[in-house]
């Protein structure tokens, strides 16, 4: 999908998934977080496609196969993109499902075009506090010395972080994030990794989440810490970021049309660790 951002002419890559089975007429749209693009969808693609929706996966701009442009981002612009993209496509309505940091677009999305989601899930939700009062800031420079500094080490700690049980076929996650290190872009990927932690930071959608009038789900790992921006500040403080067997039932309580449930033994992606209990919450939710 062509944009235009800032005077810069970009590109948002998308995968528009027909049913493979008796189409239901419903499309559903899979918003993914901040260190993966659509691709670890996979699974669920599958499976949503088994049961008859259409399902489109947009990588946002910054993310995954779409540019990368060295500006700031934010949750409306990409809100409006998904927003031109399903104008493209012509699909009026969907059931929205995001993860992690994608849970703060798709809060946007659905708080900006109410009207075009019949349901929303939010899965391990990115965006249930304000990390800001909690997290001290840090320069856009200093982000992208951060990023930059990454090794190969560090990248498969950071990516083993997100599961309670690490199996080799998630291996391809982080081997993605390390590759990109080694390319001609390097330099403006750790300039966009900065971008896409400030947007997280600096734009909360906590205060808005009961204003949410759409059914919502949200689903979390019980073994579920992440937070943005963890690694920089103390123990203590440490402790008291990414309580989802807090937050998300605290969530949706304070949402009028929301339930909340908890997964086991589950960590921050359960759609890839655990997809037939999360596959079994979709099909029964949407």
């Amino acid at each position: 999908l062509p944009l235009t951002m800032e005077g810069q002419q970009v590109q948002m890559a998308y995968m528009d998934v027909p049913p493979a089975n008796k189409a239901n007429g419903r499309t559903a749209l899979l918003l993914h977080g901040r260190n993966f693009g659509g691709y670890y969808w996979a699974d669920t693609i599958r499976f949503l496609a088994g049961e008859g929706y259409r399902v489109v996966v947009p990588d946002q701009i910054g993310f995954g196969k779409s540019s990368k442009p060295d500006i700031g981002l934010s949750f409306h612009a990409g809100a409006d993109h998904t927003r031109q993209l399903l104008d493209q496509l012509g699909v009026d309505k969907v059931a929205l499902i995001a993860h992690s940091m994608g849970s703060m677009f798709g809060t946007r999305f659905v708080l900006m075009h109410p009207q075009r989601v019949d349901r929303l899930v939010l899965e391990g939700p990115i965006g249930l506090e304000d990390y800001r009062l909690k997290v001290p800031y840090v320069t856009k420079d200093e982000l992208v010395r951060e990023a930059a500094a990454m090794t190969r080490d560090g990248i498969n700690r950071f990516y083993r972080g997100y599961f309670v049980e690490w199996k080799p076929e998630y291996q391809v996650f982080a081997d993605v994030a390390w590759r990109w290190t080694l390319g001609p872009e390097a330099g403006k990927l750790a300039r966009v990794a900065a971008h896409t932690y400030q947007m997280a930071y600096e734009q909360p959608v906590v205060y808005e989440l009961p204003r949410i009038q759409v059914r919502t789900l949200l689903i979390g790992g019980n073994k579920d810490r992440s937070a943005i921006g963890r690694n920089r500040v103390a123990p203590g403080v440490r402790d008291s970021l990414g309580r989802f067997t807090e937050l998300i039932p605290a969530t949706a309580k304070s949402m009028p049309d929301a339930r909340g449930v908890m997964l086991e033994g589950v960590g921050h992606i359960p759609h890839v660790e655990s997809p037939s209990r999360f596959h079994e919450l979709l099909k029964e939710f949407l």
